[in-house]
């Protein structure tokens, strides 16, 4: 924080602002910051993107994808609706089916529909959506909602249809489309599409074609197209007149020259423009560059010529080229973008044309370009008055290869002058079209590689860039106002790396964000990320045009998010620079801890609004004070912060004199700006420097001054007080000196110089702790004291103690600003011999050698200066290399005193000392010298040049070789652990092993022929082999005998660990799987706070680990060291084709594309990111059977161990245990996860009487029960033979113990098996619960990403409702679907149910037909006849139910679109039932549907609940569905008799154990186009179960309606060996079993784990075995034969090979089935007996209270049958019926068994809908105990779901009546009523003369005729109703 040094007035208030910064709230400073974009939604999709639109009106974006067509929420994008566009079936030789008579000769197949062109038009509210099928047809759809068609083109009742009308766009995947819509001056709305041209003689067009196949010759390149929907005969015309064209053609023979390839089309001003591509091969005087830019004139403005007189096409059409790049020069197009951007020149906007281009097609070199409109227009202008007025032009030519052109060259008409608008647009007498010849050029603003897309935007003033790649990357790109790049691209890496389309668009109402679409997926991305900055400083330093500062809210953001930024100074941009960032200056800056200061001055510096509101000064620790604000005339500023109270600052620590208090200025609660002023402490600067306390005081910047009197620091001048010191000079001190070494014990007088000290003064001095000398004054010398007889001794060789002068009984220091120090030695230690004696002299010790030892010199009488000659103890390295360098180190004595005078050789070889190096006397280290040739020699040491001493040892001069390098591979990674053999490699003294020559090998172990080292990382991304050396002390190692090779491969990847959870103990073992294991030497598991283990490497793909012991349950993270090296993952370092710029900018890019990385591994765990989650949870615990601890066993006997397992979810597996008694291992057996068997066979013998049961798993080691072993039965009989009478008691006793242990054993036994079954029970539950909520959360998911629950449309679930038994007859006539034999797979179905059909009179009928069904339905749409109508039918007795319900439906589809009045009907006739049942039972009343009202109210109900049942109870029913499903599937299933082992019916129970195992198989589905999936099948499947299996998982995203029939595939089975089979229910391999064939499963062909199989569609169904639930049980069996209980009984030799146990012990798997379903039931009775609030039912509502009101009028007062009412209308009548048939709902397969399952469920509901009690007994039926525990609760629900009804507030019958009339307008013209009342005139023709007499007994109706309106319906339809209604 700056601060001001300027003193200011008092009359200028300054303005404060700091922060309180505690450690916890201290800003994290990150070492990069994070990218400037991010993705703020993504739709993902199934197939491949084409193209997409923005509609900012509606906030809708439109996806168009290979096939489907999505309309999304522009701000979410979720999908609101979706519609299906292909596959179709088409042919590219045929036309369009749409055009009339024009039958097709060429076969038509399965073609997929690439969405070509996407545009809209909100005036007319249509989309036009083109695709490549039938020749590039068009539609028109609604945008408010795309499933709906918006206009039908071609009409019906269209005359005249030609193909130009149809075939619009592209017509193949890879062709281009581009177009827009634009209004002409007129208002018609036009269409200009530009397509490539596919016809003959392009790769486009198929090779089999024939002569007659022209239809593309036709189709233009360029043209403009009638849009107006008024007109539809005109509609996509070429919208001139009927002898012109609007068109722009190429000739037929200059096809192959002008090779169009459109990239896009735009407007600009009133001009259209058309970027495309000129692939041409050949040259041609027409050739231009590769990229050109076209130009139209659209009419858009209102011109002088009237509508005859519109401007053709190619009257106006230009193009010249487009060069980006001079030198270097990038020719193809790839994407553009027109901007208006702020010109620096200009100093104003203008539009300039961004572009993308590369070098070539397939060349990743990219560069973008920028031309300016200007430039544009201008050459255009200048094309045309040269082609006009110059003769021989050179600068512009016609294009004669265009059919509507005017010619072929340019005419001289110098007498022309040309209008504006004759430059711009052309004429009809100019020559036309026009090409430039001259491209515009420009200079590449950012080379990259791989760019694909850009986007443009002028962000104040700003010009952003928005790139995208084809590598999946979206940059950003902030230019200055000349178009360079201002920084470096921020990069945002999308999902799955994909490319970007070309196509990138802002959003229309928020252009902070833009819209982008990869092959997959459409983005939504925030175009700036401006939190990241923490400071203004950071948000402006990053030149980020979107961010900005935010002064009020103190943060960095978009201007929009600003909330004060419509302020001035609200919002600081870029272009205000970060001088305008707010800072503060505080006065005064340092405030004394004693001063009296109440406020302090504030000056903000930078730029800040005018501050209003609360304004608040924050220190933090929650102190604030109110700031005093200036609110003049001008702005309003801050003037002072009032401080606050003196004892809330926090103290100044020990060790310190002051501290720094930050503070906040706070406008209304939010940080503005901050800084800092700093509290200081005059008395504590004294107390931490103690030696220094005056010149501390005075020195250190505060306002502190020095008592002398005192001797104190004090922060400020008292009058009362002496003069204090203001400067250090002034300080009384001590005048730093030298001091000479003083031998140890010696006597010295030391005198020192004083400065500031007044004479006199009592002094001591001071020589460390507790040396106190007394100081004197010299009389001879003014300032001078002296210490006299100081002696100082000291052990040590030298020693310093320090001198302070002290005043005399004062604790005072005089200051030592520079300390004075004495050095005292002792010549007698550390000096060993006369060299190191003497050699101290350097050091200033006075030392001799005398008597053989060292002395001072003043005690020595006779001294030698000659020391011995040196001698030699020890050299090391005894060799090295001939090229010498070699560190020799020689130790010793007397080797000299320094080391310029000592000289060492080794022979005649110098080897050069080393002074650094060099220990007195001691040791040496030298520096060899090269030798020519090996020798062996000793080391001589020269002193002085007078003696000489030599080594014993001998150094040799060795030529070290490298032999060979072990192994010569390893990871990129490094770590590998090499072994280099060789020769003499112990030679020298620094051994190095190079890599490449750049890193080194860490060297491990070294000997004479070997040296291990642990190789580095390779250095690149990429290197493969590198050389590898050994460097002898420094010198080349190049050479062969000293190099060899090593090649980095791939690093090892570590898939996946398992299992990832262990016990406490530790141990278990953990299996690592991967790839590359091979390169792996060491490897070691280490888990995060537990420990560290080593591994074993089992296999190039497994690693086998042991878990450490933890202390603790938790949950962490496992890493792995391969070779050493912490594994990390798969992520690598970007190859260099990713890296972007030129040298320069490489480095850059590198850095981010790591940052993101490391983004990614941050956010999520996985086999990628090197971390993998591990679970520590507590030891499984073992029991015996019973728990008992002792168990009694006899000598001799086998011995069996029941051993339970607690509940744990380790999932252990059964290699995994160990059991032990004693000392003997136990043999183990399991039964299931949680119960084995531990068997000894041996016999037990032990000198112990109690041997434990140990249970080991890994580390653990239980202990849990002693085996007590009995006496010797021998020893007994012994004792007591003697005696004949107690020998019979022996033997009666020995009976009785073999029966007891006989009993034992079977209780044993018994115990066994109920153990066992509850155990699998319990398992069974588990398991299965587990596994289902994990499947059923995959299906969720799966719902979610696909195309949702399969609901029918409203009309199939009208008519297969209302008539039931007609759909399901109509059903099974769908046995051979119409895909059958289709290659490539299921078409849907359509339901052509006969309501569902248009229906007309055909003409062989009378023409009074119609007439008379009209009248028909007039008359039922009058009250009095329809009701006399209903009654008189059912008063018939042959009146059957089946025609009264069917007569209710057809009423109900007559009268649908006036629900209001039918429902006036039913509750008419109604009345009259309850009247009916009033006077008998009334609870009796709706029971039953016997009566025509009865299904009039049923249908009615599944009317108005149609939208509930859908949106509040479709997702968890098709739960249920789903989940009983997987839950039969999981077991196995009698293909014959429909037995499954999971059920709810007892009916349909497997009462058998069949061993059964899952396995999984790969299975590729040949036309799917999908890759394979991994299908889970069980091992007694029969191979039609596994198709089915297979079916699903590949359409398990489709209506069942479109799937395949399993006899309609081959399976085909590729057998390892190589080869394959068919695999079949039945073949030659079938075997018999019973005297029937069993029919084959996937245990019967043996298909291993993983088997790889196809499946493919059959050329044609075959009919030999059908379906095998049809089959003869007497001929063919699965795995069971029907009633099995009975056949068992006559030939019971049969099955003996089975494990028979009591069928009825098989009943507990109902249980398990239910406990594993019952949660989604819970769902479902849930989601049925809630009563939403957002959107409650209201006919349940209208209804229930009708029934109440009709009770309270007929004194019906009994609760029970207002419930019992209640229940029989919409319970038992709606729910009941969906729940029984969910086939009304879905498009679903509703097998026999899940029909089964759920009328179990729907009799439960029907249980808890019912008021009685249930009375169950043992004999009760399994359907109703299965849920008889939880009726209640669901009685409880029910009615209070009734209670909820009945409180809701009542609904008027307006109300009700618009809901009804929403209703019928909602599904208005879905159903055939003229078929409805044909067919209901039947009845009325059978009962004629019944029905007249009721009309005629009805006064109403006699009195107005209705009679004789009904005899006149007759005459008019007799004798032909019956011919005309089989028509329809």
């Amino acid at each position: 924080m700056p601060s001001s040094q300027k003193s200011v007035p008092p009359s200028i208030f300054l303005l404060f602002l700091g922060v309180l910064v505690l450690p916890s709230s201290r800003w994290t400073i990150h070492p990069r910051p994070a990218g400037a974009l991010q993705i703020q939604h993504t739709f993902t999709s199934t197939n491949e993107t084409n193209n997409f639109v923005v509609d900012g009106d509606s906030q809708r974006v439109y996806l168009a994808t290979v096939n489907a067509l999505y309309q999304l929420n522009s701000t979410t994008l979720t999908k609101e609706v979706e519609r299906r566009t292909g596959p179709v079936d088409d042919n590219p030789l045929c036309h369009a089916p749409q055009l009339p008579q024009a039958p097709c000769e060429h076969p038509k197949t399965s073609t997929d529909n690439h969405n070509k062109l996407l545009v809209f038009d909100r005036d007319q509210g249509v989309l036009v959506t083109c695709g490549s099928v039938y020749q590039g047809f068009c539609e028109l759809l609604r945008m408010d909602n795309v499933s709906q068609v918006a206009v039908e083109f071609p009409p019906r009742a269209a005359k005249t249809v030609f193909p130009s009308m149809l075939n619009i766009a592209a017509n193949h995947p890879n062709a281009s489309t581009v177009g827009l819509v634009f209004k002409s001056h007129g208002g018609n709305t036009r269409l200009l599409v530009g397509a490539t041209y596919t016809g003959s003689g392009t790769p486009y067009f198929p090779q089999n074609h024939s002569k007659e196949d022209l239809r593309f010759e036709n189709t233009p390149e360029i043209a403009i197209r009638s849009l107006n929907t008024k007109y539809l005969d005109r509609l996509f015309t070429y919208d001139i007149n009927p002898s012109e064209d609007n068109v722009f053609k190429i000739k037929q023979e200059d096809k192959q020259k002008n090779k169009l390839n459109f990239v896009h089309a735009f407007t600009q001003k009133s001009y259209s423009y058309i970027a495309l591509n000129n692939d041409a091969n050949t040259g041609h005087k027409e050739s231009q560059p590769n990229s050109i830019l076209a130009r139209i004139c659209l009419d858009t403005e209102s011109p002088r010529r009237t509508t005859a007189e519109i401007r053709k096409l190619t009257e106006s059409y230009i193009q010249t080229g487009l060069q980006c790049g001079n030198g270097n020069i990038y020719k193809r197009l790839l994407s553009v973008y027109p901007a208006e951007i702020y010109s620096e020149q200009k100093q104003q906007q203008e539009s300039v044309l961004f572009g993308v281009f590369s070098k070539s097609d397939k060349s990743p070199q990219t560069a973008l370009c920028a031309f300016r409109f200007d430039d544009i227009e201008e050459a255009i202008r200048q094309g045309r008055r040269s082609c006009s007025n110059v003769p021989n032009t050179a600068d512009v030519q016609v294009l004669d290869s265009v059919i509507q052109g005017s010619g072929s060259v340019c005419i001289s008409k110098t007498n022309i002058v040309l209008q504006p608008e004759q430059l711009n647009c052309g004429a009809a007498h100019l020559q036309h079209p026009l090409a430039l010849k001259r491209p515009l050029r420009a200079t590449p603003i950012y080379e990259s590689q791989g760019l694909s897309a850009v986007a443009v935007d002028n962000v104040h003033d700003h010009t952003i860039v928005f790139l995208g790649t084809s590598n999946g990357r979206l940059r950003k790109l902030s230019l200055w106002g000349n178009l360079t790049l201002a920084r470096r691209p921020w990069s945002l890496k999308l999902p799955a790396r994909e490319p970007v389309h070309h196509i990138m668009t802002f959003d229309p109402d928020d252009r902070n964000y833009l819209y982008l679409m990869t092959s997959h997926h459409l983005l939504r991305v925030r175009v700036a990320s401006c939190a990241q900055y923490s400071s203004c400083t950071d948000c402006l330093s990053a030149v980020d045009a979107h961010c900005g500062w935010c002064t009020l809210e103190s943060r960095c953001s978009i201007q929009a998010e600003c909330g004060q930024s419509s302020m001035p100074r609200g919002w600081i941009g870029i272009g205000e620079g970060t001088l305008q960032c707010p800072s503060i200056t505080i006065t005064p800056p340092e405030i004394s801890r004693s001063a009296d200061i109440k406020d302090v001055g504030i000056l903000i510096n930078g730029s800040i609004p005018d501050l209003r509101g609360l304004v608040e000064c924050d220190y933090g620790r929650g102190l604030t004070t109110r700031a005093t604000v200036h609110l003049g005339s001008g702005a309003a500023l801050i003037q002072t912060c009032p401080l606050p109270p003196r004892d809330s600052y926090p103290s100044i620590p020990a060790n310190r004199d002051h501290i720094t208090v930050p503070v906040t200025i706070k406008v209304n609660g939010t940080a503005l700006v901050s800084g800092s002023f700093i509290i200081y402490d005059c008395e504590k600067t004294g107390e931490i420097n103690p030696k220094t306390p005056c010149s501390s005081c005075l020195s250190n910047g505060w306002r502190c001054f020095w008592d002398l009197q005192r001797g104190e620091c004090v922060p400020a001048k008292d009058s009362a007080q002496a003069a204090l010191l203001e400067n250090s000079t002034s300080c009384p001190s001590v005048k730093a000196q030298e001091v000479a070494p003083l031998a140890s014990g010696a006597t010295q007088d030391f005198t020192l110089e004083l400065l500031n000290v007044e004479t006199g003064t009592e002094l001591v001095c001071e020589f460390g702790k507790g040396r106190y000398h007394e100081a004197s004054w010299l009389p001879e010398g003014q300032g001078f004291v002296t210490c006299s007889g100081v002696t100082l001794s000291t052990t040590q060789q030298s020693q310093r103690f320090e001198l302070n002068l002290k005043r005399k009984n004062q604790a005072r220091y005089i200051d030592s600003p520079q300390p004075i120090s004495v050095e005292v030695y002792n010549c007698g230690s550390g000096s060993s011999d006369c060299s190191q004696c003497w050699g101290r002299e350097d050091q200033g010790h006075l030392c001799a050698w005398c008597d053989n030892t060292c002395r001072p010199r003043d005690q020595c009488q006779h001294t030698h200066t000659t020391c011995p000659a040196p001698e030699i103890s020890k050299v090391h390295p005894l060799s090295g290399p001939l090229e010498g360098g070699t560190l020799l180190t020689v130790q010793g004595r007397n080797l000299g005193r320094r080391a310029q005078d000592v000289r060492v050789s080794i022979g005649s070889v110098p080897c050069a000392v080393l002074e650094e190096h060099y220990s007195v006397s001691q040791r040496l280290v030298c520096i060899t010298g090269p030798s020519e040739e090996p020798m062996k020699d000793v080391v001589s040491i020269l002193v002085e040049e007078n003696s000489s001493g030599y080594s014993v040892e001998s150094f040799t001069y060795l030529e070290p070789r490298v032999l060979s390098m072990q192994p010569t591979k390893g990871p990129h990674s490094g770590g590998t652990h090499v072994t280099i053999t060789g020769e003499h490699l112990d030679a020298g003294s620094n051994v190095r092993v190079r890599v490449n020559g750049t890193q080194d090998c860490r060297i491990l172990r070294r000997s004479a022929d070997t040296i291990e080292c642990t190789m580095p990382a390779a250095a690149q991304a990429h290197a493969d082999s590198v050389s590898v050396c050994v460097e002898f002390d420094g010198n080349s190692c190049q050479s062969h005998s000293l190099s060899s090779n090593f090649s980095y491969e791939t690093d090892p990847i570590i898939s996946s660990i398992k299992p990832t959870r262990s016990y406490r103990s530790g141990g278990r073992p953990i299996m690592v799987t991967g790839q590359d294991f091979d390169l792996v030497q060491s490897v070691s598991m280490e888990v995060v706070e537990v420990g560290r283990v080593e591994c074993l490497v089992q296999s190039p793909t497994l690693i086998l680990c042991h878990s450490p012991r933890s202390d603790q349950s938790r949950k962490t993270e496992a890493r792995f060291y391969l070779n050493g090296v912490l594994y990390v993952g798969e992520w690598r370092a970007s190859p260099q084709s990713e890296l972007e710029g030129g040298a320069e900018e490489g480095g850059e890019e590198e850095e981010e594309e790591e940052g993101e990385r490391q983004g990614d591994d941050e956010e999520e765990l996985g086999p990628h990111s090197g971390v993998f989650p591990m679970e520590y949870v507590e030891d499984p615990q073992f029991y015996t059977a019973s728990k008992e601890k002792v168990i009694k066993h006899h000598p001799g006997e086998p011995l069996t161990l029941i051993i339970t397992k607690g509940p744990t979810d380790l999932e252990l597996t059964q290699d995994e245990y160990s059991v032990t008694i004693g000392s003997y291992p136990c043999d183990i057996s399991f039964h299931n996860d949680q119960l084995f068997h531990c068997t000894l066979n041996v016999s037990l013998s032990s000198s112990e009487t109690e041997l434990p049961v140990t249970v080991c798993v890994g580390n653990l080691k239980s202990v849990i029960a002693r085996v007590q072993l009995g006496s010797k039965e021998l020893a007994i009989v012994i004792s007591i033979v003697c005696s004949v009478l107690l020998l019979f008691c022996t033997v009666a006793l020995v009976v009785y113990c073999t029966k007891s242990r006989r009993a034992e054993r079977y209780w044993q036994k018994t115990l066994l098996q109920m153990e066992e079954m509850e155990s699998q029970i319990r398992e069974e539950i588990r398991k299965g619960f587990a596994e289902l909520q994990t499947d059923m959360t995959d299906l969720t998911k799966e719902l979610n990403r696909s195309q949702g629950i399969p609901f029918l449309e409203y009309k199939q679930f009208v008519t297969r409702t209302f008539f039931p038994k007609m759909c399901s007859d109509y059903e099974n006539s769908l046995v051979q679907p119409v895909y059958e034999n289709d290659p490539q797979g299921p078409r849907a179905v359509p339901e052509t149910h006969p309501l569902l059909q248009d229906w007309q009179a055909s003409n062989t009928c009378r023409p009074n037909m119609e007439e008379g069904i009209t009248l028909f339905s007039t008359l039922l749409n009058n009250k009095h006849f329809l009701v006399t109508f209903v009654h008189a039918l059912e008063q018939q007795k042959d009146f059957a139910v089946r025609d009264r319900c069917n007569l209710a439906s057809l009423l109900t589809i007559a009268l649908h679109g006036k629900l209001e009045y039918y429902t006036s009907i039913m509750k008419e006739l109604l009345v009259d039932l309850i009247d009916a049942s009033a006077s008998k039972n009334p609870k009796l009343m709706l029971r039953r549907t016997e009566s025509v009202v009865e299904k009039m109210l049923t249908n009615w109900m599944s009317i108005c609940m149609y939208s509930y049942l859908k949106e509040r109870v479709g997702e968890p029913f098709f739960l249920l569905l789903c989940a009983i499903k997987q839950q039969i599937n999981k077991g196995s299933i009698d293909a014959i008799t429909g037995k499954a082992r999971y059920t709810l019916n007892e009916e349909w129970l497997l009462r058998e154990n069949i061993e059964a195992k899952p396995q999984n198989v790969n299975v590729s589905f040949q036309g799917c186009g999908m890759d394979s999936l991994s299908v889970r099948v069980m091992n007694t499947d029969t191979i039609c179960q596994v198709k089915e299996k297979i079916l699903e998982a590949f359409y398990k995203n489709l209506p069942f309606s479109q799937w395949p029939h399993a006899e309609d595939v081959d399976l085909e089975w590729f057998l390892s060996g190589g080869g394959s089979r068919i695999l079949q229910d039945l073949d030659n391999t079938s075997v018999m079993e019973d005297g029937r064939k069993k029919l084959n499963t996937v245990l019967h062909y043996q298909i291993p784990e993983g088997a790889a199989m196809a499946m493919s569609m059959k050329d044609k169904r075959e009919n030999t075995l059908g379906r095998v639930k049809d089959l003869d049980t007497e001929k063919y069996v699965h795995l069971v034969l029907p009633h099995d209980e009975l056949i068992e009984t006559k030939k019971s030799h049969r099955h003996s090979h089975r494990k028979k146990v009591l069928p009825e012990i098989y009943l507990t798997r109902l249980l398990s089935t239910k406990g594993t379903l019952q949660k989604f039931l819970d769902d479902l009775f849930q989601a049925i007996l809630t009563m939403p609030q957002e959107r409650p039912p209201l006919a349940v509502k209208y209804f229930f209270d009708f029934l109440e009101e009709q009770a309270d009028k007929r004194g019906i007062s009994d609760p029970d049958t207002l419930h019992i009412w209640k229940t029989n209308s919409l319970p038992l009548r709606f729910w009941v019926n969906i729940l029984k048939n969910p086939q009304f709902v879905f498009d679903i397969d509703k097998t026999d068994h899940m029909d089964a399952c759920l009328s179990v469920i729907a009799q439960a509901f029907i249980d808890a809908c019912s008021i009685s009690d249930l009375q169950l007994g043992k004999d009760s039926p399994t359907n109703k105990l299965l849920y008889a525990k939880e009726i209640p609760e669901y009685k409880k629900r029910v009615q209070g779901y009734y209670r909820q009804i009945q409180e809701m507030a009542p609904l008027s019958e307006q109300e009700m009546n618009a809901h009804l009339a929403e209703e019928s307008r909602k599904y208005r013209n879905e159903f055939n009523t003229n078929l409805a009342l044909t067919e209901i005139y039947k009845y009325a023709k059978r009962y004629r003369n019944q029905v007249v007499n009721a009309l005629d007994s009805n006064p109403t109706a006699r009195r107005t005729q209705l009679h004789h309106k009904f005899e006149q319906v007759i005459a008019l339809v007799e004798d032909n109703i019956y011919e005309c209604s089989s028509e329809a």
